[in-house]
């Protein structure tokens, strides 16, 4: 059993999302999946060097969550990954990149006004130290810190669906079978600091790119990018405010973009 199966199943259904997810619990519990996910709780073993199918099945849940989220029924989401041993984010947290998608933005009158909350619209997911999924949430910001219709719209990345902007991953573009052999994003909060897209096949130290002397080892759609830029997309998995450069303004120029092995060191006591 597995979420790809899950996750067609949802998509064939014409009943309640939860007829087709208590069976597939039930299979759950007798393969033991619960206990196999929670290998990847923790990044002291770096387990993904060796288990490439647990990545991959992480990413399958994923497409779960973003399906599920289509619907305003939170009800059924809540009930499959918490029953899976994940574990809401707290709705009272003050805003957090690591934890909040913003999902809309109400412009404030004062350009400097900090992001803040104004209503969590979905959950957030911990599995452990692994950050699942962020919560969605409408928030309130001078356009110094996020920009309506940039914040709220500009494409999403690491992300497979959403309901009213666009999206990329590693599986679009590639046939029914190969999109499913697409990673998880791993990111980690851990006592000693964040982790952001910790991967098989980069250092855990972080890559260059993101250095701001490292200009030399950037692509020519990521030269477009200020390093702050640079920064922001990584850790928000999207841009707050328009780009510096008119060209990085440009959806097709998003479209083409690779950030997907970016990386950043850990900074300790660092929220995002």
């Amino acid at each position: 059993m597995n979420a790809r199966a899950l996750y067609e199943a949802l998509l064939d259904t014409d009943g309640p999302y939860d007829e087709v997810i208590a069976p597939w619990l039930d299979q759950a519990a007798t393969a033991d999946y619960r206990a196999r996910l929670h290998l990847a709780a923790t990044p002291d073993t770096h387990w993904w060097t060796e288990d490439k199918d647990l990545l991959q099945e992480l990413y399958a849940l994923s497409r779960v969550s973003d399906y599920l989220l289509l619907d305003p029924q939170l009800p059924p989401h809540l009930h499959l990954f918490t029953t899976l041993g994940m574990t809401p984010v707290a709705e009272q947290h003050p805003f957090d990149p690591f934890l909040h998608e913003i999902t809309e933005v109400e412009q404030a009158e004062d350009r400097d006004s900090p992001i803040e909350i104004l209503e969590v619209r979905h959950p957030g997911l911990m599995l452990g130290e692994l950050l699942f999924s962020r919560a969605g949430v409408r928030v309130r910001a001078g356009a110094a810190h996020a920009e309506r219709g940039v914040a709220d719209r500009w494409p999403l990345f690491w992300t497979h669906r959403r309901a009213h902007r666009p999206t990329r991953d590693l599986s679009q573009g590639w046939g029914g079978n190969s999109q499913w052999r697409t990673d998880f994003r791993l990111d980690y909060r851990t006592a000693d600091g964040d982790l952001l897209n910790v991967a098989e096949d980069a250092p855990i130290d972080g890559r260059p790119d993101l250095d701001p002397n490292a200009y030399g080892n950037l692509g020519p759609d990521e030269r477009l990018l200020t390093p702050a830029e640079r920064r922001e997309l990584l850790r928000h998995r999207t841009l707050l405010r328009t780009p510096a450069t008119p060209a990085a303004a440009d959806p097709a120029w998003a479209a083409e973009l690779w950030p997907f092995e970016w990386r950043l060191p850990p900074t300790p006591g660092q929220a995002g």
